[in-house]
């Protein structure tokens, strides 16, 4: 058998594995043999590579994948799981980085005029989505790491400056095309980075799950182009099923916040801020806050418990604290479940991954479209940190922007508990009617020691 053959056949396996890794990570219980699946199929792919035919640079290579060892291990091993959202979008824009240079490097490497059309627009695309996927993700990195606002960020016309700029691209892949001037690759590089800058800046807060998996879809037709650039088909197949899933994901996230991607991608959402304040509420309406001992007898004394968490769980890391809760109500006979809302964190399955960084059993974590016909049997909604996935206007305000956005029917409850810092609105921007009900109750503080405060409580029924 000769090493090409043994090569294809590995490559053959590790796109196996890719695939059944993405087949475990669709679900909290496998997401971990998945990725130790997908880490084998990749060492495998990789320790194969050394093996092909004419391969020169070896030592180049092994100090690059050194460097990369260096810094992805640490990074990966010592980030905090509330900062897991800016690490994947950093680590994803260098993929999408990776891939750019690769087109770039073997379009100045050969001679463009001799090959083939198509083997030339194969390069671009990879420059094209790849500076775009790196650009933005650079750009969703400095949000989430709150270097700079996390709101949408707008100025008169930007819009049609986008739209210049993308037709200056595909003016630009065309001309390149025509003369193979590496000039314009050049250039087109700039424009391309600039169109990646240009539609993640009026992108915020509600809307970063959705862009997160955008991204990681463009990473992966990056990786797509790159493979058929060096006619490579595990890099083909590799790019292609992040690109699938990513772009799924993204369609499911749309569903999820009840909007259309080019919605997402060109209203600004959540630029307005409508409410402020503390508990005398907003516009001379009030709120009904309790004290924790108050709360902590009335979760002890129920029957079962809906915990709806969200970002500002994340913020507060208390993922640990609020499992310290459910087991002290599990010891009294309360039956518990935590009720995800698929846009709870600030990428798609943040929320799943807090919790299980907890050990909270998988069994409890109930999806939206699962956790939402139990709500009417529960005695207690009790909302950590999340706001707009709840918000009853989502439902019966037609002008409101969030309307049409499924939510977790938290009102569906006998009674309803909410953490929150101040009376301030969710991602979103507009207030939050379930605030104002007679059956909710409102505990102010930071939600990782208001909890505690109800496990003492609890404890002390």
């Amino acid at each position: 058998m000769s090493r090409g053959t043994i090569l294809d056949l590995c490559y053959l396996v590790a796109a196996i594995t890719f695939i059944l890794a993405l087949k475990g990570l669709s679900n909290p219980k496998g997401a971990r043999s998945g990725n130790f699946i997908a880490m084998a199929g990749m060492a495998l792919a990789i320790g194969a590579t050394f093996f092909t035919p004419g391969l020169t640079h070896i030592a180049l290579i092994v100090i690059a994948m050194v460097i990369g060892i260096v810094i992805g291990i640490p990074a990966a091993r010592f980030v905090k799981m509330t900062a897991m959202p800016q690490l994947v979008a950093i680590f994803n824009g260098v993929g999408g980085g990776a891939a750019a240079l690769v087109s770039i490097t073997t379009f100045i490497g050969t001679n463009s005029k001799e090959e083939a059309t198509y083997r030339v627009l194969e390069v671009l695309v990879g420059v094209f989505i790849g500076t775009v996927s790196f650009s933005g993700s650079a750009i969703a990195f400095i949000k989430l790491q709150e270097l700079i606002t996390g709101r949408p960020i707008t100025y008169p016309g930007q819009q049609i400056v986008n739209a210049l700029l993308a037709v200056a691209a595909i003016g630009l892949i065309i001309a390149v095309l025509v003369t193979a001037s590496t000039s314009l690759l050049w250039v087109l590089l700039i424009v391309s980075f600039l169109i990646g800058i240009g539609v993640v800046l009026p992108i915020g807060g509600a809307d970063v799950p959705v862009l997160i998996s955008l991204l990681n879809s463009l990473t992966g037709l990056a990786v797509a182009a790159s493979g058929f650039t060096l006619n490579n088909n595990l890099l083909i197949v590799a790019g292609t099923l992040v690109g699938a899933s990513g772009l799924l994901l993204t369609q499911m996230m749309c569903k999820s916040i009840g909007r259309s991607l080019p919605n997402i991608l060109f209203s600004a959402f959540g630029s307005n801020i409508t409410a402020t304040g503390g508990a005398d509420g907003v516009e001379g309406r009030s709120v009904r806050t309790g004290s924790t001992d108050d709360i902590g007898v009335l979760l002890a004394y129920a029957r079962k418990v809906a915990i709806i968490p969200g970002y500002g769980l994340a913020v507060a890391q208390a993922q640990h604290t609020v499992r310290e809760l459910a087991d002290e109500l599990e010891s009294r006979g309360v039956e518990v479940f935590y009720a995800i809302h698929p846009v709870a964190g600030r990428m798609p399955g943040h929320m799943n991954v807090l919790l299980a960084e907890a050990n909270v059993p998988y069994d409890q974590l109930k999806e939206m479209d699962d956790a939402n016909p139990e709500m009417a049997t529960c005695d207690v909604a009790l909302v950590v940190g999340a706001n707009d996935t709840v918000n009853p206007s989502a439902k019966t305000s037609p002008g409101s922007p969030i309307f049409g956005m499924p939510i977790i029917n938290a009102e569906d409850a006998e009674h309803v508990v909410f953490l929150k810092r101040s009376m301030r609105p969710g991602f979103a921007g507009v207030d939050n009617e379930l605030l104002f009900y007679d059956k909710t109750v409102l505990l102010f503080g930071d939600a990782k020691d208001t909890l505690s405060k109800l496990v003492s409580a609890v404890n002390a029924s």
